[in-house]
């Protein structure tokens, strides 16, 4: 009988740099490492974790620091990026593993891609979902940021000031992701001309342009039930800490500036996703800056959540990616 039958999920806590992570996992085979993205959990994989289990792979999906039931470091610069790859690396070493596949959406697509970039010897493959590739460089991120949307404020630097989207948020956690979900979801986000919700009015707050009352295909009640639940406990400051550290990240990954990630790689985008649309340029450049791409997939009529809006697809991608990969550092 193999280790982690494919039926089961296996809850763990590991020690780690950042005290605990808390890690489920589905199979055994090869490890393919999840890493999931803002606001969301280990359970964002759900519809993942038994596809890859029954295609013979070991699936391992991680709470983030600052996120579930892993532990929540005080420091807001405890959430460099670096300190995050070395949790990656901490749950393949916890593991009894060399080396894992990393696959991440969203903030958890750059930590893989980072992941990859700085420790190859321990990340053999990557996949990246959402969020691109693109290299370190050009200028300060926060002054980019600032420069972004005239008079109304990029979320990204509506998120940096600290405490700020807290009181936004945890007054009503529940109502504001379910509303943050269905901005970014492709049946349920605002229409083409109307505000957009990647951005704050003057004055306003980011959950003045969600759409209200319905929730996205997606998601059941009992979906948001586990997601909010887990943040009503925790609250956000752990999570929008990763936003807080882009300036740090932009100065500690200096000597990686343009650096191409060769391990070899897999890109999925939503068709109606900011991310894939605002960064077609690093799309465009995968050639250059991803040289052992094996396929990159843009989603028709998808919105931010691909994995969760699109399971069967999503899966069908990746299992097809991971049984292409070479068998020699399983």
């Amino acid at each position: 009988m193999s280790q982690h039958p494919v039926n089961e999920l296996t809850h763990r806590l590991i020690p780690s740099p950042a005290g605990r992570l808390h890690v489920v996992e589905q199979g055994s085979g090869p490890l393919v490492l999840l890493v999931h993205g803002f606001p969301e959990s280990w359970y964002s994989w759900r519809h993942q974790m038994p596809a890859l289990a029954a295609a013979g792979y070991r699936a391992a999906a991680v709470d983030v620091r600052g996120y579930g039931r892993s532990s929540r470091p005080a420091a807001t610069d405890a959430y460099r990026m670096r300190e995050l790859v070395a949790d990656n690396v901490a749950v393949v070493e916890a593991l009894g593993e060399r080396t894992a596949v990393v696959v991440g959406h969203d903030w958890g697509s750059t930590i893989a891609a980072n992941s990859a970039l700085i420790r190859p010897d321990v990340f053999r493959a990557v996949a990246l979902l959402s969020v691109p590739y693109a290299p370190r460089g050009g200028p300060r991120p926060s002054t980019v940021f600032a420069s972004m949307g005239g008079d109304q404020e990029f979320y990204v630097s509506y998120f940096q000031e600290p405490g700020r989207a807290e009181a936004e948020i945890e007054p009503d956690v529940r109502g504001w992701l379910a509303g943050f979900y269905a901005a970014l979801s492709a049946d349920t986000m605002p229409a083409p001309g109307a505000p957009d919700p990647h951005f704050v009015g003057p004055g306003g707050t980011l959950r003045d342009r969600f759409p209200a009352g319905r929730l996205p295909g997606w998601l059941s009640e009992e979906d948001l039930d586990v997601y909010a639940g887990e943040f009503e406990r925790t609250g956000l400051s752990g999570a929008l800490a990763r936003y807080r550290n882009m300036d740090r990240d932009w100065e500690d990954l200096a000597d990686h500036d343009g650096a191409p990630l060769t391990q070899p790689s897999l890109f999925i985008g939503g068709g109606l996703d900011a991310s894939t649309t605002w960064m077609a340029d690093a799309i465009d450049a995968f050639p250059t800056t991803l040289p052992g791409l094996s396929s990159s997939h843009v989603l028709d009529g998808c919105g931010h959540w691909l994995q969760q809006e699109r399971p069967a697809q999503t899966n069908r991608i990746l299992t097809d990616w991971l049984g292409s990969l070479p068998e020699t550092a399983c």
